[in-house]
């Protein structure tokens, strides 16, 4: 079996979590957690990077730093992960759903603006597949209303848009460590913050609504309750194990590049047939191969497709269900606009094997395989 997924590993990570060990510190702030932050404020430019225990974390962190309000309005992209909602619903917001552009299946910057209430705090672009969402356009916007910028920035470590990296164009960018993506800890994530004046509020959120990472600092000769707040400090054991990973960060990055361009390269004559669609990168945007994906002609020939590969031997998988469709997001949003691409295209996604250390002989045999299949529809 080809798994669509195996979880990064370099080959150092045990050292780092041994180290860990012999330190006698395996709860979160130790000097993993230190090194990991530091590394992401380097690589990207932030104020400051704060590891957290997810993705999931980080953004429900940035739901509080915008000082989100119950019957606030927030608009994001319905095509997205339930956290990217769920974290400012936590916070009594209404999400307000737009429609996706087709060609990178970000949210569609040209529909944002006819979206805005009176009621609107935020805009949380999510940059899928690691791909950019139109940031000059968004920024604008959010600028002449005084709208907040969340960047769900999950899929996008090492990508960047126009020179930047993901993450650090809006107010607060969040990354993740899953092990679906191309840097792991297992769970794990980052909050990156651009405004030193949410630096202090941010780690004692953090820090389950205290002030101990002053203390430990020595800025306070002892802490205390003084915010709200939750256990969002990942495991040092977490850390190590995901350092290991980011000072080898440009050897798994070129890794993964190599497996993805195979890929266009290899499936772009079924694209000039008219077969499928493949990921369109806009020129402004450098991606980091989160990701590759094909677009059959419409969900039943997707799921033809997965079953066909299922049975030879390869895991590919669709992506996410609209949350405008799902249960909770009938109850917690509404859909501004009409839903012209976002269900239609979501319909005909589906992933392809893509990880650090795949085979070549696997990406040829991915290839092969949905090659042969169109071969034999087309006989059909």
């Amino acid at each position: 079996m080809i798994s669509f997924n195996v979880p990064p590993y370099y080959g150092n990570e045990e050292i780092y979590i041994h180290e860990a060990i012999q330190n006698h510190k395996i709860c979160g702030d130790g000097q993993f957690t230190k090194y990991c932050n530091n590394w992401i404020e380097e690589k990207t430019g932030t104020t400051k990077a704060l590891l957290t225990t997810s993705c999931t974390s980080a953004l429900e962190m940035a739901a509080f730093l915008c000082d989100i309000k119950p019957d606030d309005e927030v608009i994001m992209s319905s095509f997205t992960f339930v956290s990217t909602a769920n974290a400012f619903v936590l916070r009594g917001a209404k999400i307000v759903f737009v429609d996706i552009r087709p060609d990178t299946m970000n949210i569609d910057e040209k529909l944002i603006e006819n979206a805005i209430t009176s009621k609107t705090r935020a805009i949380v672009p999510m940059h899928y597949a690691g791909i950019s969402c139109e940031m000059d356009t968004i920024m604008d916007i959010a600028k002449r209303y005084q709208l907040l910028v969340v960047e769900d920035a999950a899929q996008g470590v090492m990508s960047t848009y126009r020179g930047k990296a993901l993450g650090v164009i809006g107010d607060f960018g969040c990354f993740s460590f899953h092990e679906t993506k191309n840097y792991s800890m297992g769970e794990g994530g980052a909050l990156l913050i651009q405004n030193q004046n949410y630096v202090e509020r941010a780690e004692i959120l953090r820090e389950k609504g205290t002030n101990r990472s002053q203390f430990w600092r020595g800025q306070v000769d002892k802490y205390t309750w003084v915010d709200v707040g939750s256990s969002f400090l990942p495991s040092e054991l977490n850390a190590a194990y995901l350092y290991g990973q980011l000072i080898k960060a440009e050897e798994i990055n070129e890794n993964r590049l190599k497996s993805w361009n195979f890929y266009y390269d290899h499936l772009y004559p079924l694209v000039e047939q008219g077969k499928i669609g493949i990921p369109f990168v806009p020129n402004d945007c450098v991606h980091n191969a989160h990701m590759f994906y094909i677009k059959t002609n419409d969900i039943i020939e997707r799921d033809a497709l997965i079953r066909y590969l299922k049975e030879h031997g390869i895991e590919a998988v669709f992506h996410y269900i609209p949350l405008h469709s799902a249960t909770a997001g009938l109850k917690f949003g509404r859909f501004h606009g009409d839903d012209n691409y976002t269900t239609k295209e979501s319909e005909r996604l589906l992933r392809l094997p893509l990880y650090y250390g795949i085979k070549s002989e696997d990406l040829k045999i991915v290839v092969e395989s949905i090659s042969n299949f169109y071969e034999k529809r087309k006989s059909l």
